[in-house]
């Protein structure tokens, strides 16, 4: 059923990775269901984004909607397309002017003498202090300053048109932040002025101070780019609307998107996860693993109850050790995003010799350009793609015939890597494979048994160009109990674009013991937030049944520092209840006698979208014909002859016995021997240990 405004007939997902951007469209009045994959332009991602575009073939006046995810927000944040974060002044209290360069204490690598911190996002130089103070229960403790924010405006107007205000406590009381930023436009015209009420209205100053930068500084930078993807559109004959994948697993219009760009920083992996929690929903599967493995990167995520496990917190440029992203490593973010694990292992990643002569893979990568040996583009260095080719497990073309894969150049690569170790050029393919599936499995291994979950309970959904190639050597790793394949998978991130559901985040600071707390007062709060969520929606076309608004408290013992997020049913009494219960199950122990603190209200409101009409037809069993056959290297079986299949052939019920490899566009599926692969109802391709 077409809903004005929620459902379009003719959408577009685009998702840029760091090796291809990948589109994925859909026409719900014919069924049409088309995807393309075009090599990632790094420095000027809109090139690559409108190629795409122009591939696809249809008119951009018949698109009602365009959808768009990156891994860029990163980037542009890191300055490598060709954008720089401008310079920016942060105002803040006396006494706290190195808040940045201070933050937290904890030591992400307890025992590395040599870790330096990442410098702050705003020099010494520039983090000014004026005289004001308001208190933790919102009471002026000291007036505002207001003749030196004055002073500091007119003197650094001239220097920078950036300006982050950060005061103690504004999110019980933002009378001093309004009223500074209030003097700073009038002294400063035109100035961009950011305040840490607006940005992140919560405790913990260090926190909040950082959010509100990344902020500051991604806004010009991502107003620019988006502005140059939408002038693009607009000149190509674009005149629908163009939205944008939000890390928390939901999209909103470009407007939400400059005013928080932080929570834009990791859309293409966020919209991977949600295709996983969609299909495992359609499936009736209720425990899930997403395994993204692009050029660049592997990633997991995990599903639980048919949703993504969402994290309150993200750290923006922080490393990542053993696909742990360690903490204080990075610049804090306080925005929901979706709990994804990251290596680097892609298909562009390089295998090595280190100085003590042992292969190692990552994290260096070569990327779209040059690309791995096999592309002919000037690469030298073997890469995980170049070993697969070199096994054969890969067909001599890719993404429709559009790339064409050189096996002398793979082997050649390759090659000079195993003169150096000492070995064949086919066992140091082969050891190249064992390693980077190590690495992955560090990932699959994060979001599961470090998170409290069984594996073995788990469907792992493998997908990117490269994930179906190492899906079951890792299921088998990991103990998971089946690998499926789901339609598209090397576009499978920009599908999840097109099942995507409009989502903004709320939340306010209530700093207030449940024993001293009415539901009267947070039915007031949640109704605040409520009135802004609906008015958002509503401008984003989204009528009012389509409006699912979701309530939780953050609560923890008092004296605690950090918090767990429940669910609000209208009962503070339920709410604290399950608050134990949830305690409990985390932490080993309740205190059902200590006093409770809810500390922010939280509402998430949806505009549901009706989703595409995905192919399904009753499966039938039978036995496929292959297309034809190759030698593949098998680690216990060694060169086998293998039967090859089109993916593009397969009907549901196709049963199919390993070694296999199953090819199409997007994607090559591998199905090793003693594994058995059939195609479900949905088109899913799923494979299981025989």
């Amino acid at each position: 059923m077409y809903v004005k405004g929620v459902l379009e007939l003719r959408r577009v997902g685009i998702d840029i990775g760091g090796t291809f951007t990948d589109l994925v469209a859909f026409d719900d009045e014919t069924g049409e269901l088309k995807s393309l994959k075009v090599l990632t332009t790094p420095r000027e991602p809109w090139k690559g984004f409108m190629e795409a575009l122009r591939q696809l073939g249809w008119e951009l006046d018949s698109v009602e909607v365009v959808i768009h995810a990156s891994t860029l927000g990163t980037n542009l944040f890191l300055g490598q397309v060709g954008l720089e974060p401008p310079p920016a002044v942060l105002i803040t209290n006396k006494g706290f002017r190195d808040i940045l360069e201070i933050g937290r204490q904890n030591r992400p690598e307890l025992y590395n003498l040599f870790f330096q911190r990442p410098r702050p996002l705003i020099p010494r130089s520039r983090r000014l202090t004026v005289a004001g103070r308001i208190g933790p229960r919102g009471e002026e403790l000291e007036p505002l300053d207001e003749d030196a924010v004055r002073r500091i405006a007119r003197e650094w107007c001239s220097r920078t048109k950036v300006f982050v205000v950060a005061f103690l406590h504004s999110y019980a009381n933002p009378s001093h932040e309004k009223h500074a930023k209030q003097i700073i436009e009038e002294e400063c015209p035109g100035a961009l002025v950011v305040a840490s009420h607006e940005v992140d209205p919560q405790p913990k100053e260090y926190e909040r101070t950082s959010t509100t930068v990344v902020n500051a500084l991604l806004k010009p930078v991502l107003s620019s780019y988006l502005s140059r993807v939408a002038g693009e559109l607009r000149s190509a004959g674009f005149k629908g609307r163009l939205l944008v994948m939000q890390s928390s697993g939901g999209v909103a219009g470009v407007e939400q998107a400059v005013e928080r760009p932080a929570a834009f920083i990791e859309s293409g992996p966020a919209a991977g996860a949600v295709a996983v929690a969609y299909f495992s929903r359609l499936m009736g599967i209720e425990y899930a693993i997403g395994f993204d493995m692009g050029g660049t990167t592997a990633k997991a995520s995990s599903i639980v109850g048919g949703e993504p496990l969402v994290v309150p917190e993200y750290e923006v440029g922080g490393r990542v050790h053993m696909g742990r992203l360690l903490r204080g490593s990075g610049y804090p973010v306080r925005y929901p995003y979706i709990d994804i694990a990251e290596v680097s292992a892609g298909g562009g990643t390089i295998a090595w010799v280190d100085a003590g002569g042992a292969l190692r893979v990552g994290p260096m990568s070569a990327g779209a350009d040059p690309g791995p040996a096999c592309y002919g583009r000037g690469g030298r260095e073997p890469t995980v793609t170049d070993a697969q080719l070199v096994l054969g497990r890969l067909p001599e073309e890719l993404a429709g015939g559009r790339i064409r894969l050189r096996r002398d150049l793979a082997e050649e690569a390759i090659g000079r890597l195993a003169d150096r170790l000492g070995m064949e050029t086919v066992e140091a393919a082969a050891s190249i494979i064992r390693i980077a599936n190590t690495v992955m499995s560090r990932a699959l291994r994060l979001v599961t048994i470090e998170r409290g979950y069984d594996p073995r309970f788990f469907a792992l959904y493998a997908y990117g160009g490269a994930g179906p190639l190492h899906a079951v050597e890792l299921a088998d790793e990991l103990g998971a109990k089946e690998v499926v394949i789901p339609p598209l998978p090397g576009v499978f991130s920009a599908l999840g674009l097109l099942v995507t559901d409009y989502r903004h985040d709320f939340h306010m600071a209530v700093m207030r013991r449940t024993d001293k707390l009415a539901e009267e007062e947070l039915e007031k709060v949640f109704a605040e937030m409520a009135e802004k969520a609906l008015a958002m929606l509503r401008g984003e076309g989204v009528p009012e049944d389509r409006v699912q608004l979701v309530r939780r408290l953050d609560m923890r013992y008092q004296g605690q520092a950090y918090e767990l997020s429940i669910p609000y049913r209208g009962s503070l009494r339920e709410a604290v209840e399950e608050f134990h219960q949830m305690h409990r199950e985390r932490y080993g122990f309740s205190l059902p006698d200590a006093p409770v603190v809810v500390v922010n209200a939280r509402l998430t409101a949806y505009g549901i979208v009706a989703k595409p009409r995905l192919p399904r037809a009753e499966p039938k069993p039978y036995r496929p014909e292959p297309a034809g056959r190759r030698r593949v290297y098998f680690d216990e079986a060694g060169w086998t002859e293998t039967p090859i299949y089109r993916r593009a052939g397969l009907r549901p019920g196709a049963e199919i016995e390993g070694p296999a490899v199953i090819e199409s566009d997007d994607s090559t599926v591998l199905v090793p021997p003693g594994h058995y692969a059939r195609v479900d109802e949905f088109y899913t391709i799923r494979i299981e240990r025989l």
